[in-house]
């Protein structure tokens, strides 16, 4: 995944609000988003070449996003599994004590990796030093450069998706604000939806996690400029 934009306590009914677009190889196979995991349930969609999954969330209310890191670090195991089996812990905390071990144990390719649930926000930078930023209310957005990064393609989008600095329109609503994300995910010239030779945004996803334990996951299956985003995951857990 190559752009998250995740709007976290900022709504008073909605925790955690993301917004993602996943940029891959177009021959690399998928599913979309189901239950991929029990105990606790998990919703994400699945690579299936590796297994993983690059963004979904538990019936805990934990929601977990990854985008690569430009390193030259080579992993023994997927981000995507690193992701999956962060998803199976209980909490934001949990999951950050979990990747912390994992990566003192394990090789993994670079990445930054967002966790989040309704007491907590931390981003984790890995290319081979870990950096660990834990975050204040507030819209963030996390491209391959890491999380609120002066990167050209980020300023872009940070400034596409909440112009105003403070977070977002006093008079903007969680609805109006996942219509303007959508927006920001399908802009060509912000350099959020890519197309390109064999390479490109193959897929968007809206999760909104609520503040009374309801969940719901809008999925565009293509790029989100020319694809429609249907709801796959309302009532699932």
């Amino acid at each position: 995944m190559c752009t998250l934009i995740v709007a976290w306590r900022v709504f008073d009914d909605a925790p955690v609000v993301a917004a993602a677009n996943r940029d891959e190889a177009l021959s690399r196979p998928s599913r979309p988003p189901a239950v991929i995991d029990r105990s606790p349930t998990v919703v994400a969609p699945r690579d299936e070449e590796a297994g993983g999954t690059w963004i979904g969330y538990n019936e805990e209310g934990l929601f977990v996003g990854v985008t690569n890191r430009r390193t030259d670090l080579d992993g023994e195991r997927s981000r995507g599994l690193l992701v999956r089996s962060a998803l199976a812990r209980s909490s934001a905390d949990e999951a950050v004590r979990y990747v912390e071990n994992e990566l003192a144990d394990r090789e993994y390719a670079g990445f930054n990796l967002f966790v989040a649930d309704a007491d907590a926000a931390t981003v984790m930078e890995w290319d081979g030093v870990l950096r660990t930023r834990h975050l204040d209310p507030g819209v963030h957005v996390v491209v391959n450069d890491g999380l609120n990064d002066a990167a050209p393609k980020a300023e872009r989008i940070r400034e596409a998706v909440h112009p105003h600095r403070g977070g977002v329109d006093r008079d903007e609503g969680l609805d109006e604000w996942v219509a303007h994300a959508k927006d920001v995910l399908a802009d060509h010239d912000v350099g959020a939806c890519v197309h390109g030779d064999g390479y490109g945004t193959r897929s968007s996803s809206i999760v909104v996690l609520r503040a009374d334990g309801g969940a719901s996951y809008e999925f565009a299956d293509g790029p989100p400029c020319e694809t429609a985003y249907r709801d796959v995951a309302e009532g699932q857990l």
